[in-house]
């Protein structure tokens, strides 16, 4: 697929320039996410005062950076109660789009109880934005099935394909549920760490931006699955960057593409994910986009995410 320049203020972009970020009030370890997410490490025992404001820090730099760099960000800050500790993670609740059927918003199905909350919190906010179709697919949860947003698909919105690896948190009767009222289709696959645990969330250990790819393939123990979205990956015109299973740990698969308000591709990474990156790595994913880096260890380690999981863009 031939990827112009026109495409970005045309219909169904890949990228946008526009992101929601939730500034949180109680950032915390979250137990009821812990049993299927191993990028979570409770840490030292420093009090939750010190970790909120640590979070809370690494959270304004990072709107400050997206800010410098002509990103626009709409800010929300999260409240006490109900307590929502993962609020800073907003991607998983909802999604937005734009194609000829004009705004889109999904509202997503959550693994966890106290991130159920975190999207009912934003409902609000996101039903005054006035789209024109809202997809609400949380009546998913009565039947104990999931799908966390773009944690769970990472998304070709070019090509109009979800790549999705299964998971407590991604049921493929919901995965196809969303692609038939979106207009996708979708391929999925499992995904496993150097432990064999399932990778509770696809954006962790694939990325798709405009001209590239990102994607941990020795996380595929399935030669048929592993060899399919390679070639998918390729026939969409994008290089591929491979990143092993080490650099997945340490959020390499975690980014996101966006774009400054003068219209320069930047590509969202963490510190972390960014020194695990080979030079012939950097070269490849630097190649007409501009890489940015926020520091936030601390909320990758208590919370589990990185810099991709913090934003949800706005189309």
């Amino acid at each position: 697929m031939e990827k112009e320049e026109k495409n970005f203020q045309g219909v169904n972009p890949q990228t946008t320039h526009h992101v929601l970020m939730v500034r949180p009030a109680c950032f915390a370890f979250n137990e009821e996410t812990a049993g299927n997410n191993v990028f979570q490490h409770r840490g030292d025992n420093a009090d939750a005062c010190n970790l909120q404001q640590q979070a809370t820090d690494e959270f304004d730099a990072y709107v400050s950076l997206l800010r410098q760099n002509g990103v626009a960000v709409t800010v929300i800050d999260d409240t006490p109660v109900p307590f929502t500790p993962d609020s800073i993670f907003p991607n998983n609740c909802f999604s937005t789009h734009r194609d000829e059927a004009g705004r889109t918003v999904v509202l997503y199905p959550m693994y966890a109880p106290n991130r159920r909350e975190e999207r009912e919190k934003l409902r609000p906010v996101l039903l005054q934005m006035s789209f024109d179709r809202v997809i609400d697919l949380t009546h998913w949860e009565r039947s104990g099935h999931f799908l966390e947003g773009t944690g769970s698909l990472v998304l070709d919105r070019l090509g109009r394909v979800a790549y999705a690896c299964r998971s407590p948190r991604t049921h493929e009767e919901v995965v196809a549920d969303w692609a038939r009222q979106m207009g996708y289709d979708y391929f999925l696959f499992e995904s496993a760490d150097a432990q064999g645990t399932a990778i509770y969330h696809t954006n962790v250990m694939m990325h798709i931006g405009l001209h590239t790819a990102v994607v941990c393939l020795d996380s595929i123990s399935n030669t048929h699955q592993r060899t399919a979205l390679l070639s998918r990956l390729e026939a969409s015109g994008r290089e591929v960057v491979s990143v092993s299973l080490a650099q997945m740990s340490l959020f390499a698969g975690n980014m996101l593409e966006v774009r400054g308000t003068d219209g320069e591709p930047l590509l969202l990474m963490s510190t972390t994910a960014r020194q695990s990156l080979t030079a012939a790595q950097v070269a490849k994913l630097s190649s007409g986009t501009r890489i940015v880096t926020p520091g936030i260890p601390v909320i990758e380690t208590i919370g589990g995410g990185s810099a991709r999981c913090m934003v949800a863009e706005l189309f």
